[in-house]
C-alpha cells in the first residue's frame, strides 16, 4: 500500500530540513561534524536536511540540543 503524503506535508518536511541545514551551517558545522555531535548517522541527517524523511522525535531532540535551541525553533 503506497504511503503518499499530501503536498503540504512534503513542503513542510522540506522547510524543516532546510531550516536545520541553515542552523547547522550558521553554527559552522559540516554535515559530518554535526552527525558526530548529535550521534545521528550522516546519511540520516542528509535525508532529514533534504526533506526526504520524517525525523524521529529523538533526532529532533538531539539536533535542537546541539544547536542550543528548543525543538519549536527548528520549525520557525
Amino acid at each position: 500500500m503506497p504511503r503518499d503524503n499530501p503536498k503540504w506535508i512534503i513542503d513542510r518536511r522540506r522547510e524543516l530540513g532546510a531550516r536545520i541545514r541553515d542552523l547547522r551551517t550558521d553554527a559552522g558545522h559540516t554535515q559530518e561534524q554535526f552527525a558526530e555531535i548529535t550521534s545521528i548517522d550522516r546519511r540520516t541527517l542528509q535525508r532529514i536536511e533534504a526533506g526526504e524523511s520524517d525525523p524521529r522525535y529523538g533526532h529532533l531532540l538531539r539536533i535542537a540540543a546541539a544547536l542550543n535551541r528548543e525543538i519549536s525553533a527548528l520549525g520557525e
